[in-house]
């Protein structure tokens, strides 16, 4: 039984990032998991679709946009 203890090689100038370096990481990874579960829900509830009347105001087409958004009227 003691010639299996040389296969578990413990080096002592070795650094390993050890069991806190995982618990470090799978926090990390749970907190970006559910901070993409949050931007897509919160992606869900925007509404892309231009407002009409944006369109029908005369003499509105032909200046430049601004790349400004006013408010939505409901």
């Amino acid at each position: 039984m003691t010639h299996l203890v040389p296969l578990a090689e413990v080096d002592e100038n070795k650094v390993t990032p050890g069991v806190l370096g995982f618990i470090v990481f799978a926090v990390m990874a749970l907190a970006v998991w559910g901070l993409m579960k949050s931007m897509n829900r919160h992606m869900g509830k925007v509404d892309f679709k231009e407002s009409p009347d944006a369109e029908a105001a005369p003499g509105k087409g032909d200046a430049k946009p601004s790349g400004r958004v006013g408010p939505q009227r409901g």
